[in-house]
């Protein structure tokens, strides 16, 4: 019996220790999940200030962009003023040049881009039989893009009205083998006749290059044939130049031909015209490669 007893006592002792150990674990494992879960509400109050800061930087923002489309409202507001008093100023520029009663015959425009000593040559040549009828022709410079050679040498003549062109949009060319520089010529081309026609008014213009000299009799001819494109709507255009007008090839000096082959280098045409062109201007010069 007395072994009995003392078997009882260690199985007691053991199942007490296994109790304490079962508690202790316990006890741990219910503190482990104590501190996950303060750890996690401490985290959503986090997330929630995080939450609430995000919720006021974006109603910030909000306002910023609001305020930004009010302000670029009234930049083209602003802006669009300021074309227009430009329209009106230019008019009344290119008016005090031609006068106040005085007609123009035609608005002549050297289209330039980066060759100053070709330009000089051409306006030369322009002034010499120019200033005789400054009034009936007045002379204008376009240029396309920033050189500043160009754009010194243009504003250097106090006859000549300045205009630039300046565009910054990349050329997406749609055809392979083109070149990019048939599309900055169309462009630069159709912003010159556009500022001409419309900002300016004219009712006719007259295209040159910055590398031609013209013949002492250009602005009579120009003078002269201008009454044939106000009567004659199927005419597009008047032309300066004549692939065989070398002097082995011309039998009568004051002869003119009516072709339906465009030979431009010197041309004239009409507002009604540019008016029918401007819309469907093509994007580039169709190069013989493509």
């Amino acid at each position: 019996m007395g072994k009995n007893f003392f078997d009882i006592r260690i199985l007691l002792l053991i199942a007490a220790a296994v109790f304490i150990f079962i508690q202790v674990r316990l006890f741990a494992t219910q503190s482990g999940y104590a501190e996950r879960l303060a750890a996690a509400v401490e985290s959503e109050n986090q997330c929630t200030a995080q939450m609430r800061l995000l919720i006021d930087q974006i109603s910030m923002q909000q306002g910023k962009i609001v305020a930004l489309e009010e302000a670029n409202k009234l930049k083209d507001e602003e802006s669009a003023q300021l074309k227009t008093l430009l329209r009106d100023f230019k008019a009344k520029s290119v008016q005090n040049l031609i006068g106040e009663s005085e007609v123009p015959v035609a608005a002549v425009v050297i289209m330039a881009c980066n060759r100053p000593d070709y330009l000089d040559r051409t306006v030369k040549s322009i002034l010499k039989y120019q200033r005789s009828v400054a009034t009936k022709f007045p002379v204008f410079i376009s240029q396309d893009g920033t050189n500043q050679d160009v754009k010194s040498k243009a504003m250097s003549y106090n006859e000549i009205t300045y205009m630039q062109h300046l565009d910054y949009e990349p050329v997406q060319t749609e055809r392979p083998g083109e070149l990019i520089a048939y599309y900055k010529i169309a462009r630069h081309y159709k912003w010159a006749l556009d500022e001409l026609f419309s900002n300016y008014n004219f009712s006719r213009v007259i295209i040159l290059e910055d590398d031609m000299e013209i013949a002492p009799d250009f602005f009579d001819y120009f003078e002269a044939t201008a009454a044939l494109l106000d009567k004659d709507k199927s005419i597009m255009a008047v032309s300066s130049w004549n692939d065989n007008g070398q002097k082995q090839f011309v039998h009568d000096s004051q002869a003119l031909h009516r072709s339906d082959f465009f030979p431009g280098l010197g041309w004239m045409l009409t507002k009604s015209v540019w008016d029918e062109l401007s819309p469907k201007w093509p994007k580039a010069y169709p190069s013989m490669s493509c």
